[in-house]
Order: structure tokens, then sequence, then C-alpha cells
């Protein structure tokens, strides 16, 4: 037993052990179909859950300067894009790979944006908590798609629920979230 976060391929054999097929040794070059669709839905699993936006996976205040042609490129890895309160003069949204102005109708860009941004991470790039929870969701869609069985649909169902509480949990101890710091209305009554 390895002392060391879930691995991709840890992941893909919980998988597989939730339908009942055998483990793989590797994911590169597989010829197990089963195989190769759990890494298909952990990879969509991930995305999906890390679009939801985690402390982990979220950049705040990111400053994005225009190109050579004006234009905000944004990085391959985002998930979602909104201009921040101290760039009030654009209203951004992804368009692609490069941000579009709502506000303004337009891609044109004549300054640096500071957007909030969500990005995508590498399974192996997200805490713990995360990985957990990606993998048994993913399992239970697994097991959903290719078996159907209520029983099992329902034991699953239940582990991924506990795996979610945890992510959350952590989420909320690393936010450091305050009823009196963290809420501007709150903040406004204590400052009179």
């Amino acid at each position: 037993m390895s002392l060391t976060p879930t691995t991709e391929l840890e992941a893909v054999n919980t998988m597989l052990n939730a339908i009942g097929e055998a483990p793989v040794n590797t994911l590169v070059n597989m010829t197990s179909v089963d195989a190769i669709t759990a890494l298909s839905v952990l990879n969509s699993v991930n995305r999906g859950v890390q679009a939801e936006g985690w402390l982990f996976n979220s950049e705040y205040n990111y400053p994005i300067a225009p190109d050579q042609n004006s234009n905000l490129p944004l990085p391959t890895n985002i998930l979602a894009v909104d201009s921040t309160k101290e760039s009030s003069s654009h209203d951004i949204v992804q368009r692609g790979q490069r941000a579009y102005d709502r506000k303004n109708h337009t891609y044109t860009f004549t300054e640096t944006v500071n957007c909030d941004l969500i990005v995508l991470l590498a399974f192996e790039e997200t805490p713990e908590a995360a990985r957990n929870y990606i993998t048994l969701r993913a399992a239970r869609i697994l097991q959903d798609r290719l078996l159907g069985s209520d029983s099992l649909h329902g034991m699953n169902r239940e582990d991924e629920y506990h795996a979610l509480t945890t992510l959350r949990l952590m989420e909320s101890e690393n936010a450091d979230y305050n009823i009196l710091t963290g809420n501007s209305d709150v903040s406004r009554i204590l400052m009179r």
C-alpha cells in the first residue's frame, strides 16, 4: 500500500473494481474497453466537478493583458472567466480561447483586465478530497452505465455523498470563511 495521494491509475482501478473488472497496470496503450471507458468517465467527471469552481482551482484578480491583436487570450485550461470589480468597465465572458466584453460588445481590448478564473487542473494536481470525490462519482456513473444495478447504485451513492461532504468541509476550512469579515453587509454594520 502506498502512502501517497490517489493516482489516476488507482482511480481507474477503483472504478473497474466497482463494476467487477480486473485492474490494469498502466493507462498507456490500454486494450480493455472497460478501462478506456473508465478513464473517459473519470476525465469527464473531473472536468464537471472542477467546473463548479473550488478554492483549489480558482484564481482571483488575475491580470490578463491584450496580445498583439488586442485580444485577451485565455489559457487553454480555463473553465470560466469573469471580470472583477477592479475592471468594472468590462463584462468579460469566455468565447473560445479568448475573452469577449459583453458590456462593450467587442473582442478588442486596450488595457489589462483583471479576472476571476476557474482553472481545469490535471486529476493529480487536485487535493486528495477532490480526487476521492471525483473517483467515487465516476465509479458510480460507470457502474450505472454498464451494470445498472439499483442496489450497487445506492451503496455507491452513499460513498459519493460522504466524499462530497468531506470535500466541502475541506473547502470551507481552507477558505477561512468568516461571517464578520467575509460578508459586506455585516462589515458595513460593524463599521458604523
